[in-house]
């Protein structure tokens, strides 16, 4: 379990850590260090994944520069040399790969290859997944892995959630937790695709809330 708490529902700040089952009673073990990350321009908002639906608070939406809170499945992981150093399942990324961002699009919420589904299926949208080939210096989808948010795909539920690394220390996302690459390094050989690894967001009133009933670690 990859855990990551804010300060507040508008925090952009926050602090990651990992988490492994005890084999012995089930419980949750701590691992390694904890890690700072940035999150959206606008905090975060309740999104759509492994956990019940909840009401009270923000709703994550298509656009509003928040983080998904809830669990989620992690995903594949992502970059752009051929390979990568990690035990989760993982996808190159070239000049042709995007993750599709337009509501409405049968491929919502889906990376794509340009050169398979056709120029006009990725029509508008904004995520290309090799940025360092728009801009040589943004290395910000270099690593990173999928956060399984809206995995089906409702419309305007939010769209292109993934891990990846920072910018900078203080610049902040569209939606996504960003860290170091020396963090991003550790997590992806750490991860383990057949460990069902999930990825949990939560403001520190909601993570304290519902810690017991979701079995959550003891922060």
């Amino acid at each position: 379990m990859v855990v990551v708490v804010t300060p507040d529902w508008d925090a952009t700040q926050a602090t990651l850590r990992r988490y492994r089952r005890d084999a012995a009673d089930g419980g949750w073990i701590a691992v390694g260090e904890a890690s700072p990350v940035v999150l959206g321009r606008s905090g975060s908002a309740w999104g759509r994944g492994l956990s019940p639906a909840q009401t009270d608070g923000p709703q994550k939406r298509e656009g509003d520069g928040r983080n998904p809170a809830g669990v989620f499945t992690i995903g594949p992981a992502f970059g752009a040399a051929p390979s990568l150093a990690t035990g989760l399942q993982y996808l190159p990324m070239d000049a042709n790969s995007w993750c599709v961002d337009v509501s409405g699009s049968p491929l919502y919420n889906k990376i794509v290859d340009a050169q398979q589904v056709g120029a006009d299926a990725v029509k508008g949208a904004s995520e290309h997944m090799r940025l360092d080939l728009l801009k040589a210096d943004d290395h910000r989808y270099k690593e990173g892995f999928v956060i399984e948010h809206n995995a089906d795909g409702v419309a305007n539920g939010g769209s292109c959630i993934f891990a990846h690394l920072w910018g900078r220390p203080d610049q902040t996302t569209s939606g996504c937790t960003a860290m170091a690459e020396a963090t991003m390094d550790t997590l992806l050989g750490w991860l383990k695709q057949e460990d069902h690894p999930v990825f949990v967001l939560l403001p520190k009133a909601e993570y304290t809330r519902l810690q017991r009933d979701w079995k959550l670690p003891t922060p």
